[in-house]
């Protein structure tokens, strides 16, 4: 068990950080690419800065939406919040980090990693729940739509286990290894699905 750790730990997170490295830059460098070429074929060649900042933001921020569809936007901004701070400030990664690498940030109170944890696994369920009850929403989706919510729990909870072992049934090693190899997963499928948005 401890080979596959520090497998899963070492070689593998890495491969995964830097194809994901890789796969984001890409992505820049595509937009930049394309919007360059759209600023060079267009008519009109004001650039709308204070439209494309507010627009983002609104995007950023849905206060409008969570008025109109209310349970679905909060569930999906809570979601987000969490599944971006807990892995980037969880004390146990940071820790990690420094051992590693010598870098070290600030970390979250335990407290608020773990109720953040909780929110994303429960938001995760309910983002799939709302989906399939949601008939506009049930057409739009795809295979993944269902599927990636569901699997961005699997760290968060095996995770939980991990931290809080009365709560786990499994054991150490083999909990641990689990969040772990679904964390790299995740880290490596970024660049290639919707996850590269956040």
């Amino acid at each position: 068990m401890d080979v596959w750790l520090q497998w899963a730990m070492g070689p593998l997170f890495w491969t995964a950080l830097v194809f994901m490295i890789l796969g984001l830059l890409r992505h820049v460098g595509l937009t930049v690419w394309e919007g360059a070429k759209a600023y060079r074929q267009a008519g009109d060649k004001v650039f709308p800065v204070g439209t494309m900042v507010g627009t983002t933001l609104k995007l950023l921020i849905p206060v409008k939406k969570v008025w109109h569809r209310g349970i679905l936007s909060l569930t999906t901004v809570l979601f987000h919040i969490g599944v971006i701070l807990v892995p980037l400030f969880l004390a146990g990664h940071i820790k990690l980090w420094r051992e590693g690498v010598g870098l070290s940030w600030p970390a979250l109170p335990n407290g608020v990693a773990t109720t953040l944890t909780w929110i994303v696994i429960v938001a995760a369920v309910a983002v799939v729940i709302q989906r399939i009850g949601a008939r506009d929403s049930r057409a739009l989706s795809r295979f993944q739509d269902y599927a990636l919510p569901l699997f961005i729990a699997v760290p968060f909870l095996s995770g939980f286990l991990v931290m809080h072992p009365a709560w786990n049934p499994f054991g150490r090693d083999p909990t641990l290894l689990i969040h772990v190899l679904s964390a790299d997963l995740l880290i490596f499928m970024v660049p290639l699905t919707k996850l590269s948005h956040m």
